[in-house]
């Protein structure tokens, strides 16, 4: 099968596309620059010149492509440049998407995230959960709520052959987001911590690529599979990391309003001087009892999608973190 693949070199994608010519099928992927991409192409990757906020960029690379998936989207906390992330993850969703309904492409993979649902209070939610995009926290957050709910979602209803996958948090060796912050903060030793009943999902990385593949093949056209591991705080998450590691994890954890004040504290620097710290606004609002949790039993159900154990992806995580560093 002939597939057409956006954001290749990112985590998902990088791991993604290896799996899909592993099965056999040919990969085009589209790059913006093929130089910084040769990994791909060592593992037999065809590599097209192009960027989805680009339209016409995408057309040729993807025309005649039996299957596509689109998983290009800028994933950051505390930006600046807003219009750019729009342009990223709105536009680019919508160009990519489009042009595949428009070229006949059979079977569309979009990759949204869990994280278009906002602060869950605790709640492990699942697909049919929504809420409006002026509850939600971050650029982030609003901009993949918009590609969801006012790009993909209304051409499933129009009958384009789109099905919706919403990985929560993908983790594993060589990781390159922000998550890789409360690694550093965990190893370092820091007595003191907030975000006691903040928490996200865990899932590595390849079991993530392997759920988009199963989209595809098992996938019903016009649903959305969410692709998330267990949810766990971060304080239940450095806790097991303590018990892998021998590492001690925090001990103090403060409350979450301490946080949001952060927050509002760090705000007004980031705007007015532009100033970045390592938590950013955005990122500290996050800490402030807020969790992104949400079930994967749909898309074990339907798909077959099993994730290995979090405790052996934490530990195959924590060892190549420790084995890196000086």
């Amino acid at each position: 099968m002939k597939v057409f693949v956006t954001g290749a070199t990112g985590f998902i994608g990088s791991h993604l596309v290896p799996k899909l010519i592993a099965r056999g099928h040919a990969v085009t992927c589209l790059v913006r620059d093929p130089q910084k991409a040769e990994s791909l192409a060592k593992v037999g990757a065809t590599l097209a010149p192009g960027d989805v906020t680009d339209r016409e960029s995408v057309r040729e690379p993807m025309r005649g492509s039996e299957a596509a998936f689109h998983l290009a989207g800028w994933y950051e906390y505390g930006i600046r440049d807003k219009q750019r992330m729009q342009a990223i993850n709105v536009e680019g969703t919508r160009h990519t998407l489009e042009l595949a309904v428009e070229l006949g492409v059979p079977k569309i993979v979009f990759t949204s995230t869990l994280a278009i649902a906002g602060n869950t209070r605790g709640r492990v939610v699942d697909e049919s959960y929504r809420v409006e995009k002026r509850e939600l926290t971050s650029e982030y957050e609003r901009t993949k709520w918009a590609a969801h709910y006012e790009v993909a979602v209304p051409l499933q209803q129009h009958g384009a052959p789109i099905i919706i996958a919403q990985p929560g948090v993908a983790i594993g060796p060589g990781d390159p987001s922000q998550i890789t912050m409360y690694y550093a903060i965990f190893f370092r030793r820091m007595p003191v911590m907030f975000g006691a009943k903040s928490g996200v999902t865990w899932a590595h990385v390849d079991d993530i690529a392997e759920g988009h593949i199963l989209a595809l093949e098992k996938g019903r056209i016009g649903e959305s599979y969410i692709l998330a591991g267990p949810p766990l705080t971060y304080k239940e998450a450095m806790q097991m990391w303590e018990k892998i590691t021998g590492v001690p994890a925090p001990k103090a954890w403060v409350p979450g309003w301490v946080a949001d004040g952060l927050s509002r504290l760090v705000s007004l620097p980031e705007r007015v001087l532009g100033l970045r710290t390592t938590f950013s606004s955005e990122a500290l609002r996050t800490q402030a009892d807020y969790t992104f949790f949400g079930t994967a039993e749909k898309a074990k159900r339907e798909l077959g999608w099993q994730p290995r154990p979090v405790e052996e992806t934490f530990r195959e995580t924590l060892k190549a973190i420790r084995d890196q560093r000086p």
